[in-house]
């Protein structure tokens, strides 16, 4: 797993892992699990902290070294499930070795597909890292397709 960049924008904003949990509404300790990779982040949590820490996603996750202001404000389910099958379709694969591709669920990744659900932190990271896709744009948060 790539370490993220979480603890030096924490550094850079001079602040605690206990006050950033505080605002989150959650343990310190998850936060530092965050932190340190030991945990997967939610994806909508991976979208509030960039938003928090104002900043896209690709850099927070240390996929891309460009970092970019970048606020979002709700995700549009439908517009991730079309994005998902996009790429989906580029890759000429079907859902089921879609599936296989990515180590997870068919089923699952047809109802992200669908709009029905956000797609979990784990494919959609796996996702855009072997495609170089950018999270941000698959999360609709920016018109940037690549990384």
């Amino acid at each position: 797993m790539i370490p993220n960049r979480l603890e030096g924008l924490k550094e850079e904003k001079n602040l605690k892992s206990k006050e950033i949990a505080k605002d989150f509404g959650i343990a310190p300790s998850t936060y530092s699990e965050w932190e340190h990779n030991k945990i997967p982040i939610p994806t909508k949590r991976i979208v509030e902290l960039a938003n928090y820490y104002e900043v896209n996603i690709d850099y927070m996750l240390n996929l891309s070294n460009q970092r970019k202001k970048v606020i979002s404000k709700n995700l549009d389910y439908q517009l991730i499930g079309k994005r998902i099958k996009s790429v989906r379709e580029s890759l000429g694969m079907n859902l089921r070795d879609f599936g296989k591709y990515l180590n997870y669920s068919f089923s699952s990744l047809a109802s992200y597909e669908r709009g029905e659900h956000l797609i979990q932190s784990e494919p959609l990271i796996s996702l855009c890292k072997t495609t170089h896709i950018s999270i941000d744009w698959m999360l609709g948060r920016t018109n940037q397709k690549k990384i």
